[in-house]
C-alpha cells in the first residue's frame, strides 16, 4: 500500500521521465514519390533523344526552329550516350531499349560521314583531275589576299563564291584572282545575294539562275576539261533559315537546286547550302545521284560555320556535291580570315572521254 499523500503521488508522476519520441519512418508515399521523380529524370531525356532520332529519320523538320535545330544532330548523337547509360545503370530496361534504338539510329546517320569510303560510292574513274573550291565571302568581307593565296596553293581550277558584292569582286581582282582564274560568270549583289564562278578552264556557256523565293542568284557554267566530258558547275546558296518565316524560303530555295543526271551531263554543285546532311531536303537532293565530297573523304563532320568567334557549336553547311560518276581524291577545309565560313577544297577525278563513251554505248 502506498502511504504517500495524493499530492506526493502526483509530484512523483510529474517527475517520471518521458520516453523519447520514436523516429518516424519514411512513408511508402515518400519513397514512391522519389522513385517517380528518378524515373521521370530517366525517361524524359530518353524520349527527347528518341523524338530527335525519329524526326531526323523521317524528315520531320517543318518550321524554322526544327530546321535550325536539326543542324546540331551530331552533338545530339554524342549526348545520347548519357541517357542510355543512366537507363542501363538504373536497370530501366524498356527505357534502355528505346535509348539504344534511338542512339543507333542517330549513329547510323552521322558516323559514316567521318569514315573515308563509308558512304559506299567509289566510282574509281581514270580521267583527269578537277580541283574545285567554294567560299562564302561574307558579303565581301573575306580577306581577298588570303583567299587568293589558298587558290594558288591548291591550284584551283574552279572557284565558286557566295555573298559576292561589288566591293568584294574588286578586292578579289586586286588580289590577283582574275589572273589565276580569268574566265568567270559573276553576279555581285547586295549583302548575301551575290554569287560567282571563276575558272581557268574554257567556259562553254553560263547563265545566272535566280531563286524565286529569296531573290538570291546562283551562277551556272559548263566548262571544258581536256580529256573528260564537259562538266556543269553551279555556285549554290539557298537562303539561311535564320529567323521566323525564313524556313519556308529556305525550303523553296533548296528544293530548286538541280537534280543530278546519272544518264546525262556531269554536274557539281559547290556552295553554302545552309543545310547539313541531317536535313532531309539535302539528303533527297543527294539521292538523285550526287555524293558529298567531304563525307566520301571522311571529313563530313568538319564544321564550316560559324568561323568568326560566335558562341555556336560548329556545323557543316558548305558542301561539294559531285555526280557519283566522279571520284573524290582529297578534301581540305580551310579558314578564310574575315569570313564566317570556312572554304571547302576538293580534288575530284573525272571519268575520261573514252570511259564516258563506253558507258553511253552500253
Amino acid at each position: 500500500m502506498d502511504h504517500r499523500s495524493p499530492a506526493a503521488v502526483d509530484d512523483a508522476a510529474d517527475r517520471t521521465p518521458l520516453a523519447p519520441p520514436r523516429a518516424i519512418a519514411p512513408t511508402a508515399l515518400g519513397r514512391s514519390g522519389r522513385w517517380r521523380l528518378a524515373d521521370l529524370a530517366t525517361w524524359l531525356p530518353v524520349l527527347a533523344v528518341a523524338a530527335w532520332a525519329g524526326a531526323r529519320a523521317f524528315g520531320l523538320e517543318g518550321g524554322t526552329r526544327p530546321v535550325q535545330l536539326m543542324a546540331f544532330t551530331p552533338y545530339v548523337a554524342l549526348a545520347a550516350l548519357v541517357p542510355l547509360a543512366v537507363a542501363l545503370l538504373r536497370r530501366r530496361w524498356l527505357a534502355a531499349g528505346i535509348a539504344i534504338l534511338a542512339t543507333a539510329t542517330l549513329a547510323i546517320g552521322v558516323l559514316p560521314r567521318s569514315i573515308p569510303g563509308a558512304t559506299g560510292f567509289d566510282p574509281a574513274p581514270d580521267g583527269p583531275t578537277l580541283r574545285v573550291m567554294t567560299s562564302n565571302v561574307f558579303a565581301g568581307k573575306a580577306d581577298a589576299e588570303a583567299l587568293v593565296g589558298l587558290i594558288r596553293r591548291h591550284q584551283v581550277d574552279v572557284l565558286a563564291v557566295q555573298e559576292l558584292t561589288a566591293e568584294g569582286q574588286r578586292a578579289l581582282a586586286g588580289a590577283g584572282l582574275d589572273t589565276l582564274l580569268p574566265n568567270q560568270m559573276v553576279r555581285p549583289g547586295l549583302g548575301a545575294a551575290g554569287t560567282g564562278v571563276y575558272t581557268r578552264l574554257t567556259i562553254r556557256r553560263g547563265s545566272p539562275r535566280p531563286l524565286a523565293a529569296s531573290g538570291f542568284v546562283q551562277t551556272t557554267v559548263t566548262v571544258a576539261v581536256p580529256g573528260a566530258p564537259d562538266i556543269e558547275v553551279e555556285s549554290t546558296h539557298p537562303c539561311a533559315p535564320y529567323a521566323a518565316g525564313k524556313g519556308t524560303i529556305w525550303r523553296s530555295d533548296l528544293s530548286q537546286q538541280p537534280a543530278a543526271t546519272p544518264d546525262g551531263p556531269l554536274r557539281v554543285l559547290l556552295g553554302d547550302f545552309n543545310a547539313t546532311l541531317d536535313h532531309a531536303l539535302l539528303r533527297e537532293l543527294i539521292a538523285t545521284g550526287y555524293h558529298d565530297a567531304a563525307a566520301v573523304a571522311g571529313k563530313g563532320l568538319v564544321p564550316t560555320w560559324p568561323n568568326d568567334g560566335q558562341l555556336i557549336p560548329g556545323v557543316t553547311l558548305d558542301h561539294v556535291l559531285a555526280d557519283r560518276r566522279i571520284g573524290v581524291r582529297d578534301v581540305t577545309i580551310a579558314d578564310v580570315p574575315g569570313s564566317d565560313h570556312r572554304a571547302v577544297f576538293a580534288e575530284l577525278v573525272l571519268p575520261s572521254i573514252l570511259a564516258d563513251a563506253r558507258g553511253n554505248s552500253g
